[in-house]
């Protein structure tokens, strides 16, 4: 039997006892409505009830990053990706997470910046 050759570029080493560990990635999403106590987004990647992740707020309206859970996501529908390809378009409720008092004031400073039903700019955020 011919032997493989090495593909890795370094040298890959057991870790002893499995330590966790956090992976983090960036999902783009928009900003359908924004609260006190949470948002809720529209996004093209699946996202699990009880995902803890941050909410990244455009500069525009505030800059915050904030702690939230993923409280609830579902298909809303599909939409078509630039190369032709059909995307399912979800739609997420999340919650706020041990907001400390300085992010809840910042929130707060947001909210009061927009009437109800009020845009909030374009609504790109990352997350």
């Amino acid at each position: 039997m011919t032997a493989l050759p090495e593909r890795r570029r370094g040298r890959r080493v057991v870790v002893p006892g499995r330590p966790g560990g956090r992976v983090r990635a960036t999902l783009d999403a928009r900003l359908l409505d924004l609260s006190n106590s949470g948002a809720r987004i529209e996004h093209q990647n699946q996202l699990r009830p009880g995902f803890a992740c941050t909410l990244e707020l455009p500069p525009a309206i505030g800059g915050l990053v904030l702690p939230v859970h993923v409280v609830r996501s579902v298909v809303v529908g599909t939409e078509e990706s630039p190369t032709g390809e059909r995307l399912l378009r979800y739609e997420s409720g999340l919650t706020f997470a041990n907001l400390t008092g300085e992010q809840r004031e910042a929130l707060e400073a947001v909210l009061k910046r927009f009437a109800p039903g009020e845009s909030l700019g374009d609504g790109r955020l990352v997350f």
